[in-house]
């Protein structure tokens, strides 16, 4: 009875510790099988991307929304602070691209500093996003071409809009045709699609530079009449402006585009922090741009809600500008449509390589050299979607993904900075290397004290090069005394700061929660909000007062961006955007929540039984280059016939 308690108990043990496992950062030890995505984009086609995803058709009707309900003229500053708030996450990325420059984005990151059960929700909340999104945006294109076109009876009649009597659902022809069209153009190569995303985006810019300085012009012959006003710049006050600018930080989300095409970039250590940089630089200083001369060429009460930048230029008898400014929000879906088709096909063969998904979404085809399979599967189930469904009501859904993955990163990057994995997941074929290696150090250490397979780190040898042979024995014990003390304090510093992290998560998810809870009443309200800040701040205070650890400097690939203000700026960020994430509402967590616990499921009757790490031998990443040396001899050994294999 008591064997088969422990074996239960192992077993156990074994399931929990399979769902932490981390998978290794790509390097030169990793070879994929097969062909490999084509690395051809530059600095500047990666900025393509991520403004082609992030400047959608929103800002053409956001910025009325926003400003009569919110900001007033103050929407310029709402969209400052939501760019800055965008931009810590921005920084996090930009390492993490850096050093982690493979396909996958956030669920790669996560996977590599967090582990597997919480990288597999991360993949597994960005492809509703990816779907949904593709689906929702594609679903607005119809209206604005039909618009463009002067009115939907101008369309052919297969593209136009109608309702099936018999189910009630409206089909949207023009919506399912344009993701046809959009996944036949990714599947014919990057190169290709990254140029017609060039163009696309290239004439969304020029159509909001018009708008900039044909608005700019007119406001300096009015006089800037909106902001004569006696309500003064903050109409709403301060709250409101910043109520606003919670409105607008979705208006950024999309920059992260860009570090799906980690493995398709020339230069990914240089060209994808700078594609990211770019990016969120150009969107927000042109949403602020735009922003100043809509709310100055007319009072903000007097913005259309729908169309407030046609109706500007209208009230200012420029009826033409009408056709501009709907070209713009034509050509800014058409990106936004791109760029959310984009990264769904990466993140599927990302999962498909680590074993969490069919091998069938890894493929890569040999002619266009890009994931062709995934990208037909996930075109094909966003044209049904928008041709079935009007997914408006799902848009939260939405925003769940990206906050979720923008909070993740935030966590990974403290801990990448001050408890980064010191062990690495090997192939079971290189056992006999590992054994090899292992007895090597041991044999070793019993001689000269050197180090410890299990971890213990290195012992300078100079000292003792440098002795004469009888003090080198007597300074051996104090040497290795001493390299005992340290790896104890290390591994110390290493137990406090991932309790100090947890804590701090904890402590943010307290005092959010209380925040945003209104139907509390108020003193448990102010209760929890205290008990969370004082958990956020103490932990905080500790991770300030730590020093990050010294193996950050070789984790992943190095000579990259680096985040700076750690552990402030990750703090800010998961603080951000846990608060967004917890103000979405009851009803988008309730259908989130039935997404998250299918993918569960699939995860436990699947992934977790297929993954790449199942038979992983874990060794401490000090002893990697020793064994993979030790292979490269027992191969040639072996090729040679030496031996008796």
């Amino acid at each position: 009875m008591r064997k088969r308690s422990e074996v239960l108990f192992s077993k156990y043990s074994k399931g929990l510790k399979s769902l932490v496992r981390r998978k290794q950062v790509d390097s030169v030890h990793v070879r994929r099988e097969g062909h490999q995505l084509a690395r051809q984009l530059s600095a500047l086609d990666l900025t393509a991307i991520g403004v082609g995803t992030t400047i959608g058709a929103g800002v053409y009707v956001l910025v009325g929304t926003v400003a009569r309900e919110h900001t007033g003229p103050a929407l310029t500053v709402s969209f400052l602070i939501a760019g800055l708030a965008a931009a810590l996450s921005a920084f996090c990325y930009a390492e993490l691209a850096s050093r982690c420059p493979s396909a996958g984005s956030a669920y790669h990151y996560t996977y590599i500093c967090i582990g597997e059960s919480v990288a597999w929700l991360i993949g597994w909340s960005l492809i509703l996003e990816y779907t949904i999104g593709g689906s929702a945006i594609a679903r607005g294109i119809s209206p604005n071409l039909a618009l463009f076109f002067g009115g939907e009876d101008k369309l052919p009649a297969f593209l136009v809009r109608h309702t099936i009597p018999q189910l009630g659902v409206v089909v949207d022809p023009c919506a399912a045709v344009l993701v046809v069209i959009v996944t036949i153009l990714l599947c014919a190569g990057i190169k290709e699609s990254s140029l017609v995303q060039t163009i696309v985006t290239t004439v969304n810019v020029c159509a909001m530079l018009f708008i900039i300085i044909a608005g700019g012009y007119l406001a300096c012959k009015t006089g800037w009449a909106g902001y004569e006003l006696h309500s003064g710049f903050f109409p709403f006050g301060v709250n409101g402006m910043l109520a606003g600018s919670a409105v607008v930080f979705f208006s950024y989300i999309g920059f992260d585009a860009v570090t799906a095409a980690a493995e398709e970039a020339k230069r990914p250590l240089r060209d994808l922090p700078l594609g990211i940089g770019m990016t969120l630089s150009l969107c927000c200083i042109l949403y602020m741009l735009v922003s100043v001369v809509i709310v100055g060429l007319v009072p903000y009460f007097s913005l259309n809600p729908d169309t407030p930048i046609s109706s500007a230029f209208s009230a200012n008898g420029m009826q033409w500008a009408a056709y501009i400014v709907t070209a713009g929000a034509v050509t800014a879906l058409c990106a936004s449509l791109m760029g959310s088709l984009f990264p769904q096909p990466r993140l599927l063969m990302a999962m498909a390589r680590d074993g969490l998904l069919p091998s069938f979404f890894s493929d890569i085809s040999t002619h266009t050299q890009v994931p062709v399979k995934s990208t037909v599967t996930a075109g094909t189930l966003a044209a049904a979607l928008a041709f079935f469904m009007d997914v408006s009501q799902l848009s939260g859904m939405v925003s769940v993904g990206t906050l979720l993955a923008f909070t993740v990163v935030a966590i990974s990057i403290l801990i990448l900075r001050y408890a980064p994995p010191d062990e690495v997941p090997l192939p079971p074929s290189l056992q006999q290397s590992i054994d090899s290696v292992r007895m090597q150090l041991d044999d070793d250490s019993q001689g000269t004290g050197r180090k410890n397979f299990n971890g213990v780190v290195d012992i300078v040898e100079q000292s003792s090069h440098q002795l004469e042979d009888g003090e080198a024995e007597i300074q051996c014990p104090l040497i290795q005394k001493q390299i005992t003390e340290d790896k104890q304090n290390q591994q110390r510093r290493r137990k406090i700061a991932m309790w100090s992290i947890a804590l701090f998560c904890i402590g943010v998810l307290v005092l959010t929660s209380a925040a945003a809870a209104e139907y509390l009443p108020s003193l448990l309200r102010f209760t929890l909000g205290a008990v969370g800040a004082a958990i956020l701040l103490c932990s905080l205070i500790v991770l300030v007062c730590l020093n990050q650890d010294e193996a950050r400097h070789s984790f992943g690939h190095t000579g990259g961006f680096l985040c700076p203000f750690v552990p402030l700026l990750p703090a800010a960020c998961i603080l951000i955007n846990t608060y967004l994430l917890i103000s979405l509402g009851v009803d988008t967590w309730i259908r989130v929540s039935i997404w998250l616990i299918i993918g569960s499921l699939i995860y436990i009757f699947y992934g977790w039984n297929h993954s790449s790490l199942t038979e992983a031998v874990y060794v401490p990443s000090a002893y990697v280059d020793e064994i993979y040396r030790a292979s490269s001899s027992l191969q040639q050994y072996c090729h040679d016939g030496i031996g008796p294999f």
